[in-house]
């Protein structure tokens, strides 16, 4: 199943971005995938800040490669892996083990090799024009929340 959305400008992926978090629970992973500037990192910390608070300092985990949140409705955990080398730092950063277990939210999930889960749910961001074109599949109950199928 898949769902299918154009977001205008910056607060209309910031206020999806709220809405797709609040969808979000416990074993979920959330592979997302674009180009560089794409609003992958975006589209994530409004994700995060719906479930943490919207004061939370959110940073791009770009250099850290993984940053975690304890929200209400578990740890979330946000990771970039474009900088990973190695499929065996996947296990060293402790994403193997968070997988099934905690909420993540994975830039550059190719990187992610054998761990990838089969039951994940795929986020593909693409340029439209000065806005942003979201395409999402996953488990249909998960698609409903964030407003149904396309």
């Amino acid at each position: 199943m898949m769902f299918e959305i154009l977001l205008p400008d910056e607060e209309d992926a910031r206020r999806f971005g709220a809405r797709f978090g609040l969808c979000l629970r416990p074993g979920m992973t959330v592979l997302l995938e674009g180009p560089v500037g794409a609003g992958k990192s975006h589209l994530a910390r409004a994700a995060i800040r719906a479930m943490a608070g919207a004061e939370i300092d959110v940073p791009s985990p770009t250099f850290t490669l993984v940053q975690t949140y304890e929200t209400r409705a578990g740890e979330i955990w946000h990771s970039d892996l474009y900088r990973l080398s190695d499929i065996g730092e996947v296990e060293e950063l402790g994403l193997a083990g968070a997988i099934g277990q905690d909420i993540l939210l994975i830039e550059w999930p190719d990187r992610l090799g054998v761990y990838t889960p089969s039951d994940a749910i795929r986020v593909t961001l693409s340029y439209e024009g000065e806005g942003r074109r979201l395409v999402v599949s996953g488990p249909e109950d998960f698609l409903a929340c964030l407003g149904g199928p396309a």
